[in-house]
């Protein structure tokens, strides 16, 4: 039973991991939209390809990440009888942090956080 659980998950996981990839390509083709006839420069094409082909596997462990610590924060809060802050402390990195890579992080402009900050630490 628990290796039907596990396979469950995953794929609830991937499944979650693919519609966040989607949106966030969505999202990102409208940010950076471009004039009309000015031609993306091959770079930048690049650079969406590799985001979209590293955000796949990264975006399904990160969101694997972030369920197990949605369910390990709620055994927490269960076993200390209903303490938020030591709920907090497992759900707060664990559900933050960036689930897609973006040509910032690709190109050093920006930090990639898989595990999230938090809300003690200072953001960068």
């Amino acid at each position: 039973h628990q290796r039907l659980h596990l396979g469950r998950s995953l794929i609830i996981g991937v499944a979650i991991c693919t519609l966040l990839v989607m949106m966030g390509g969505s999202a990102l083709a409208h940010a950076e939209e471009i004039p009309e006839g000015s031609p993306s420069s091959p770079t930048e094409a690049g650079l969406q390809a590799a985001c979209w082909v590293l955000s796949m596997p990264y975006g399904a462990a990160k969101v694997a990440y972030a369920i197990g610590g949605g369910i390990v924060g709620g055994l927490a809060w269960a076993m200390t009888g209903g303490n938020m802050e030591v709920a907090k402390s497992v759900w707060i990195p664990s559900m933050t942090g960036d689930y897609i890579v973006q040509p910032q992080h690709l190109m050093g402009e920006k930090h990639l956080y898989f595990v999230g900050l938090s809300s003690e630490e200072p953001s960068l």
